[in-house]
């Protein structure tokens, strides 16, 4: 069962069970010096094992494949499949592998497509070391890693909810649920959302409890996450 959690640095995440002790990790990036110095770094301590290195998008999806590594380290841009193209093959293949995007781009228009290919976090390339190795045990634990930089920028960019896209098996979701669904993907808590919109905090719940199901979600969390994913989102 997964729970919700929000860490000290406002990153977003949503809890699983560990799956090894040490976790597995394949390093794909096509800048040799950059993989050295995440070898060096990760491979350095008693928590993670370097499993394989890919500097080619063919490359990682072959190594994925012999390797079965817990988290892929993925770098955005790639020669021969860039990584938006490999994130979605790894994660149509191999949907228990978890992919972390690392980019030089932070802008709200890269952290949508990566998602929206199965991504399970995205991260700068300029965090700090340790702060790196925090970002890659959150997301191996918990499941989707949304740094709070990167979520204050993208939900600054979210502005449309595709009501189209919402219908599925359980139905539409009412103008009540999509009102609730964009306040929480503006990182509204469920007093504001209640504020907003004129309703008790109960009724917030209920609405929560509604959309949760209708998107196949256990939390706040995994909605946003999937929202993006599902294309529920646009640019305006």
């Amino acid at each position: 069962m997964a729970d919700e959690k929000k860490n000290g640095n406002g990153t977003l995440a949503v809890s699983k069970a560990m799956k090894k002790d040490k976790v597995r990790l394949l390093l794909a990036d096509d800048h040799s010096l950059f993989r050295e110095g995440l070898k060096d770094l990760l491979d350095g301590t008693s928590r993670f094992a370097i499993v394989g290195e890919a500097a080619t998008g063919p490359e990682a999806l072959d190594l994925v494949e012999k390797k079965k590594p817990d988290i892929v380290l993925m770098d955005i841009r790639l020669p021969g499949m860039d990584g938006i193209a490999c994130t979605r093959q790894i994660k149509k293949t191999h949907p228990d592998v978890t992919v972390l995007v690392l980019s030089m781009y932070d802008d709200e228009s890269h952290v949508l497509e990566a998602f929206n290919a199965g991504a399970n976090g995205y991260l700068s390339k300029l965090l700090s070391a340790q702060d790196l190795i925090r970002a890659i045990e959150t997301v191996h634990q918990d499941g989707y890693l949304i740094p709070g930089n990167i979520m204050s920028r993208l939900m600054g960019g979210l502005r449309k909810l595709d009501l189209a896209a919402m219908e599925d098996s359980n139905g539409v979701v009412t103008k009540s649920e999509l009102r609730v669904l964009c306040s929480l993907i503006q990182g509204r808590s469920n007093k504001q959302i209640a504020d907003e919109i004129f309703v008790s905090e109960k009724t917030v719940k209920n609405h929560l409890n509604h959309l949760f199901k209708k998107l196949g979600v256990k939390n706040r969390t995994e909605a946003v996450v999937k929202a993006i994913e599902r294309g529920l989102v646009s640019m305006q």
